[in-house]
């Protein structure tokens, strides 16, 4: 930062057009002391283009790109110039992302203003309307509709299970049956492949002798809140329509929500979701599918859920392995634990085991795989497989798909004492 005294009056309004010439920014501010000042940023390009008149002002000084004048001093008006770097980026073609809509160009991971048209019309294409008859002793009483994305060239598409499964007749004639229309009016009658109820995740195949187009599946793992989001499908069934929001939530427990059974994670965001948006994709601003909205909250406007697309790709996987998901069950209620909590439970007890994080089991459920493998509630899981553990999530991907098979867990119980149990777990009921 230099100062440079200038006496010629016409410097400032020199500068206010140079910034202007160059599509600078120019800013007025009044301090409490009533002292004014007077900013101007100047593209470097520009300033470069002025650089011999600048260097007249003191000796070799190189033009600025970032101007600051406070014109309130007496006599002479005191010139700071400030830059940051010699030059332009020499990887800025590397910080674009090229041209998209009409021409412009933005830096990659910018919101502009093609940024949703362009990453909808990426995957659009491959969103379809699904209608499902409904059936209530044979009898056809309506149709169940929603929307899915096409994710495989052979016709394989992904959508809600509660979309495509008829749960008030499993012996409907309409069973399986999935009336599917795509985005460019071509209609298809597709079949129910696989379905999940527990993740209300299901494939629907259908078969085309024409080219059909996909979508891409991104990955959940790196959304953050804030994160923008578009969410695609048929509301109300009307095909082809976009709403785009933010995550609001990364990691939204199905107990957050007051929903039993197993432990379920969403994302949350506020794109707006009606009826028909279920099986649709949730797409991120590279027009990749991060996941599948599922369901809003009725009495609340900017609260809709979405099944992560990471988990989406783990349930597919044990369709194609297994024809249905197979999911290991323990008999074991568990909480991660934190600094805090740790702290909390210390100040009630003593001997609870001086552990930074892990995994604590308040209940295990009678005659379950973990009773007879002798775990007890107070438990603190510590290491599961050999691998040290401080959440469910991480317990529940080292199970994997592992029934049957002996697993070995390290816990902690009062007084710091170290146990390490051998559990066997069995297939979890569908139903739980």
């Amino acid at each position: 930062m230099r100062k440079i005294p200038v006496t010629k009056k016409h410097s400032l309004l020199r500068l206010a057009a140079l910034a202007t010439a160059g599509s600078g920014l120019f800013y007025w501010n009044v301090d409490t002391d009533s002292r004014t000042t007077v900013s101007i940023s100047v593209p470097s390009s520009i300033c470069e283009s002025y650089s011999r008149p600048c260097r007249n002002l003191q000796g070799l000084i190189p033009c600025p790109s970032f101007a600051s004048l406070d014109p309130m001093q007496c006599g002479n008006l005191p010139l700071f110039f400030s830059r940051i770097g010699s030059g332009p980026s020499a990887n800025i073609s590397n910080e674009t992302s090229g041209e998209v809509g009409d021409g412009h160009k933005h830096c990659r991971g910018c919101l502009g203003r093609d940024t949703i048209a362009d990453a909808a019309a990426r995957v659009g294409p491959a969103v379809v309307n699904l209608s499902v008859p409904q059936g209530f002793h044979g009898i056809l009483v309506g149709k169940s509709v929603g929307s899915g994305t096409i994710i495989d060239s052979d016709g394989t598409i992904l959508t809600c299970a509660h979309v495509v499964v008829d749960f008030q007749s499993a012996r409907s004639p309409f069973k399986g049956k999935v009336d599917v229309t795509l985005q460019d009016g071509r209609t298809f009658e597709g079949t129910v492949l696989n379905a999940d109820l527990h993740s209300d995740i299901a494939i629907v195949k259908i078969t085309s002798k024409t080219p059909l187009p996909t979508a891409k599946l991104g990955s959940s793992s790196k959304l953050r809140p804030g994160d923008w989001v578009v969410a695609m499908g048929c509301p109300l069934s009307l095909q082809n329509t976009i709403t785009a929001g933010i995550v609001s939530c990364v990691d939204r427990k199905s107990s957050d929500l007051g929903l039993g059974g197993m432990r379920r994670e969403y994302l949350q965001t506020d794109c707006a979701i009606n009826a028909g948006n279920s099986g649709g994709p949730l797409v991120n601003v590279d027009g990749e599918v991060v996941g599948v909205n599922i369901m809003k909250v009725q009495a609340a406007d900017g609260l809709s859920f979405a099944v992560p697309v990471d988990s989406v790709s783990t349930i597919i996987e044990h369709f194609k392995k297994n024809g249905r998901v197979v999911r290991p069950w323990l008999g074991l209620k568990m909480l991660d634990l934190n600094d805090m909590i740790v702290s909390q439970l210390r100040e009630k007890d003593a001997t609870f085991p001086n552990v930074s994080k892990g995994v604590l089991v308040p209940m295990v459920t009678p005659g379950s795989p973990a009773e007879r493998a002798g775990f007890r509630p107070g438990d603190v899981v510590v290491e599961f497989e050999g691998r040290p553990v401080g959440s469910i999530k991480e317990v529940i991907e080292i199970m994997g798909d592992k029934v049957g098979i002996p697993l070995k867990a390290v816990v902690k119980r009062a007084d710091d004492r170290v146990v390490t149990l051998t559990v066997i777990p069995e297939e979890a009921n569908p139903d739980m």
